[in-house]
């Protein structure tokens, strides 16, 4: 029984995973962020069990627009980017937030997915997308309808680059359409909501497992682009997989 328990135990463990939240809020640093509140729900039952979690809330930060891994080389000023890189290389786990505006993800959400996009072309060490072996999810806050839509659109993305999604791998929280109040007012019923609160638990622990079973790679076979460009065609060489 003992060893029963401590393999659960276990399984409720995961030392070593990274997670990056990228919050896609308008307001910068220190203005309250309404996304922030979700992401900290996510986040402590992360560092609970070990993950560690960074939280870049991107409008502090000075990332240009394009789709290019460095902007300055193609004629920005400044560009923040490639030090945020950095910390998403390095994370096992990527969770797009933020706030829903007429209908759709902030503009600063947007950028962001973009410059994840800029990153594509580059390869992990087993000469694979370099997003292979990380795990997407999303978080939506907002007073107004949305979360289906800018959840679909953030997972799309994410799985488009590469990254491997969870199940149910959205949550969100909206208040009454039109104005009202927000995740973090008071009286708000946003941090007590019970289907935000399940469905952001679900969310969590299945990033984890999932980045857990991947080991931080997706196995190799038949989707690398360095065979691939090496003049590799794998079963495409089979007349059999011909049209």
């Amino acid at each position: 029984m003992s060893d029963q328990r401590s393999d659960a135990s276990r399984d409720l463990e995961f030392d070593g995973l990274r997670a990056v939240f990228l919050n896609g809020t308008l307001k910068p640093s220190p203005d309250l962020s309404h996304t922030d509140g979700l992401i900290e729900a996510s986040a402590a039952i992360m560092r609970k069990h070990g993950v560690h979690v960074d939280v870049v809330r991107a409008v502090d930060h000075d990332i240009a627009p394009g789709v290019y891994p460095d902007m300055t080389e193609h004629g920005a000023a400044r560009d923040d980017w490639p030090a945020i890189w950095e910390t998403v290389r390095a994370a096992d786990i990527i969770v797009l937030a933020g706030p829903i505006w007429l209908g759709d993800n902030s503009s600063v959400t947007k950028r962001v997915v973009e410059r994840l996009y800029a990153m594509s072309g580059e390869l992990n060490d087993r000469g694979q997308y370099v997003y292979y072996g990380k795990v997407g999810g999303c978080l939506i806050t907002g007073n107004e309808d949305g979360i289906k839509h800018c959840a679909s659109n953030l997972l799309y993305s994410l799985q488009h680059l590469g990254c491997t999604i969870a199940p149910n791998a959205d949550a969100g929280w909206i208040g009454e359409a039109g104005p009202g109040p927000s995740y973090l007012d008071e009286g708000s019923g946003g941090p007590e909501n019970d289907f935000t609160n399940r469905n952001t638990t679900f969310m969590t622990w299945n990033l984890m497992h999932t980045a857990r079973l991947l080991g931080g790679g997706f196995p190799v076979g038949g989707n690398s682009r360095t065979a691939w460009e090496a003049g590799s065609r794998f079963d495409f060489e089979n007349p059999e997989y011909r049209s």
